[in-house]
């Protein structure tokens, strides 16, 4: 390992779809439990009761002639202009998604060739020595593709990395299940790039975890809630949300402070904590727990910024996403400065977590 190569950030970009759907969109949904019976409550108190627990008010969706890779091509273009380096330079394209590319109406994965493929194939990149690949590890794709990166940087086989999370969670969730209303669509990217830093800037290091033994089903794909529905075979993104919470406020603050732990770095170092934006009352409650591990009680909304109210859980897409628009001063009283250490960190499907601490 080139041990004073590290991996430094020279571009973000993002992709925001335009197509806002707030919560009361879904007061004349028809929603059911997992039995296939229909919920007790009006749908005014369960969108009230949803926006309660997970502080989202609205959505994005991609509008319908767009597909996965569409999204993620936008954010990388962005991010290579940002970059100002000549996309034929890029050794790896990586893109982090679960679902591949799903037409609107078809509800089926289409990931062949991959995403990555596609989006380099779109953005004109000819140069065969640009490898590029897909990863699909939950919501933790795009952090856990960065590390990717990073070993290949931190190795010598590689100097520059396009890395994209990208995804249309809209078109995998059933409109008869209430945790439908969280998800939302987007994507993100970075412009990695190896520099002889000595630890001033760059990936400081980074921890991963996967817990599929036990967990593993937590989050899945299952029918319709509504078993008169007309969706034939299909399959929809289903998740058990009491378990899924308290595994995430048990393992995740942890993990957290394990990947600190790694690189020596203090909690008093950390300038932001850039966490998924997968459920606004848990984030909050996982901070707290985090800062309760150094017997510290500080307040989440100091250092962690949120996107969740009006982004909704776009899954791969939300770090990337959230890190683009403050390192673009488009998130008010959100700024990085020099030398700012940042710890991101992601939960999901696996089930896995991820951290990863960065200086800029």
């Amino acid at each position: 390992m080139k041990s004073n190569i590290y991996s430094t950030v020279i571009g973000t970009g993002s992709f925001i779809p335009s197509r806002k759907v707030p919560n009361d969109s879904f007061l004349k949904s028809q929603f059911y439990d997992e039995s296939g019976n229909s919920l007790e409550k009006d749908n005014r108190y369960i969108v009230d009761k949803f926006k309660e627990i997970t502080t989202i008010e609205e959505r994005r969706y991609a509008e319908d002639e767009m597909v996965t890779s569409d999204l993620g091509y936008y954010a990388a273009k962005k991010a290579l202009e940002n970059s100002g380096i000549d996309p034929e330079e890029l050794d790896y394209v990586i893109v982090a998604h679960n679902f591949g590319d799903v037409k609107k109406g078809s509800n089926r994965s289409d990931f062949v060739p991959s995403l990555a493929a596609r989006i380099k194939a779109r953005l004109k990149i000819s140069n065969p020595s640009a490898v590029c690949y897909d990863i699909a590890f939950g919501c933790p794709g795009w952090i856990q593709a960065v590390i990717q990166a990073d070993y290949y940087i931190r190795s010598g086989d590689a100097t520059t990395a396009l890395v994209i999370g990208s995804e249309v969670l809209s078109r995998v969730s059933d409109p008869h299940d209430r945790d439908s209303m969280i998800y939302s669509d987007g994507a993100g990217a970075v412009v990695l790039r190896g520099a002889p830093t000595d630890g001033e800037s760059g990936i400081l290091g980074h921890s991963s975890r996967s817990d599929a033994l036990q967990y593993s089903h937590m989050l899945y794909m299952g029918g319709s809630y509504n078993i008169n529905a007309e969706s034939g075979d299909a399959i929809f993104l289903k998740m058990n949300g009491r378990k899924l919470y308290q595994y995430a406020l048990t393992h995740v603050p942890q993990a957290m402070k394990d990947c600190l732990d790694k690189c020596n770095v203090s909690i008093e170092q950390v300038k932001k904590v850039l966490i998924h934006q997968a459920n606004g009352k848990m984030d909050d409650a996982i901070l707290k727990r985090f800062f309760a591990l150094y017997g510290k009680d500080r307040s989440p909304e100091l250092i962690m910024p949120m996107t969740i109210s009006w982004l909704g859980n776009s899954s791969v897409a939300t770090v990337p996403t959230l890190l683009d628009l403050i390192a673009n001063d488009k998130i008010d009283d959100q700024q990085l400065s020099k030398g700012d250490i940042i710890l991101m960190a992601s939960v999901g499907a696996g089930m896995n977590i991820n951290a990863l601490v960065y200086k800029y």
